[in-house]
């Protein structure tokens, strides 16, 4: 069975718990990192001290696209087209994820794990103003297609579905992006996303 190294309220970890469920795939998932810390048995797995790191069979691996990829390529082809161009066009979006992170941590940091007298209001409203610019550009794309991975959902979907639901649920600064709330409004109807990402964040 499929074993998950890392906390839930963590984005990457997020992504790799929603696909596992979406795919119907069971699996043990134990708490590493944050309040949960990391033993020396674990830094073995990862030496980078991130999570999550997984463990299918004699497969170790950390990196969380990397993860998804592999799950997909393993359980669940249909989820990740078969044709290089096509899949290539959502890969680019899982890589773009990174970018689109590092616009929101800011954000996510000073509303989600600063109490209100300790923010910092100058990089709120810039990371705000990033993580909205970059979102634009998602609109545009998902004003042509339906999803990330193109007419269908696929494993293209899940990173930036992950952050979606945290740039959704900040209390900041939003521009309209009505392509990306219907794209958004769509993963909330699946149960495996609601489980898995429709969590309070921590």
């Amino acid at each position: 069975m499929l074993t998950i190294w890392g906390r839930l309220n963590s984005h990457n970890v997020k992504k790799v718990a929603w696909f596992a469920d979406e795919i119907g795939l069971p699996y043990v998932r134990h708490d590493v990192g944050g309040a949960f810390g990391m033993s020396a048995d674990y830094l073995a797995k990862n030496p980078n001290a991130l999570i999550p790191t997984i463990e299918d069979g004699d497969v170790m691996l950390w990196e969380s696209n990397a993860i998804l990829r592999y799950l997909a390529a393993r359980y669940a082809l249909g989820l990740w087209p078969a044709n290089p161009a096509e899949r290539a066009q959502g890969d680019k979006w899982m890589d773009w994820q990174f970018a689109f992170a590092d616009a929101q941590r800011d954000a996510f940091l000073q509303l989600v794990r600063r109490r209100p007298e300790q923010r910092d209001g100058q990089l709120l409203a810039t990371s705000a103003a990033a993580s909205g610019v970059a979102m634009k550009i998602l609109d545009r794309t998902l004003a042509v297609q339906p999803w990330l991975s193109g007419v269908a959902f696929g494993v293209a979907d899940v990173p930036m579905g992950v952050y979606a639901h945290t740039f959704f649920t900040l209390d900041m600064e939003r521009p309209d992006v009505p392509h990306v709330r219907a794209w958004y409004d769509r993963l909330r109807t699946r149960p495996a996303y609601a489980q898995s990402v429709m969590i309070p964040l921590t």
